[in-house]
């Protein structure tokens, strides 16, 4: 299992400091939220872990090696992205779009090998988009293009999944649907899953491990119940809020229900 750790990381959009001195180390198959209010560096973070932004100081490193000297193609299989924000042409068929996920797979003139159909196959059935693989993006719910592009990601068979709020834009059922996805995608194959997470109560129901952000800076980071607590959550939205432990027949889990703005 590879291992993804930040060093003394330092981020910035032009002068403006966005997260300072960050140490995190990923080194287990886990899920991993990473909560925190808007504006607080929680997507800058992740671009930073996916090479989609360079640190002005400090380093990501990917199995001891520094992400920002590795060859692109050889990250690109081991550690996945799926941005807030993904667009492609909506003529494209779903099938498609997956294919793309074996890119780093294949020379400039090599054709789909066995392999690459295999994956591309298992990645439709582990989304359950196989019915649809053939249907244009154009024609799909917000919730099924989600699915299309998790695909992708998945397609790449990466041993680190980033996802940036992957359940903006869908309704509550979608919502539920694509986390379940998830959790069935860390079950099945035993990866890493980073997520930056909007929804505090979907963050703490699933995932094992939560990073608190503010102001560019980890505040807490540990399990869930470690961190999705009171003392943690208000001080760190500004709010006022009740934390509580929520029973169905199978399982509980926290839930916080903000009631306050301070």
């Amino acid at each position: 299992m590879s291992k993804l750790i930040t060093e003394n990381l330092r981020l910035q959009y032009g002068t403006k400091i966005i997260a300072d001195k960050l140490n995190i180390s990923f080194d287990k198959p886990e899920i991993v939220s990473i909560i925190g209010p808007n504006g607080s560096g929680k997507s800058t973070l992740l671009k930073s872990l996916g090479r989609l932004l360079m640190p002005t100081e400090g380093a990501v490193y990917l199995d001891g090696n520094d992400l920002q000297r590795m060859d692109r193609k050889t990250i690109a299989r081991v550690i996945s992205v799926m941005p807030q924000s993904v667009h492609a042409p909506g003529d494209m068929t779903v099938r498609d779009l997956v294919t793309y996920g074996r890119l780093p797979y294949q020379g400039v003139f090599s054709k789909l090998s066995e392999d690459d159909v295999q994956a591309i196959d298992t990645a439709l059935d582990a989304t359950e988009m196989t019915t649809l693989q053939y249907n244009r993006l154009s024609a799909l719910s917000g919730g099924e293009r989600q699915r299309a592009w998790l695909s992708m990601a998945i397609a790449k068979e990466p041993q680190i999944l980033l996802l940036d709020e992957p359940t903006t834009y869908l309704d509550i059922h979608h919502q539920l649907d694509l986390m379940e996805l998830v959790v069935h995608l860390y079950q099945t194959r035993h990866i890493i899953v980073i997520m930056v997470m909007h929804d505090l109560n979907h963050a703490a129901r699933y995932s094992h491990r939560l990073i608190a952000v503010k102001n560019g800076k980890i505040v807490a980071d540990g399990s869930v119940r470690d961190v999705f607590r009171q003392d943690v959550l208000e001080p760190l939205y500004g709010i006022r809020a009740v934390v509580t432990e929520v029973h169905d027949d199978q399982e509980s889990y926290l839930a916080c229900f903000p009631y306050a703005a301070v």
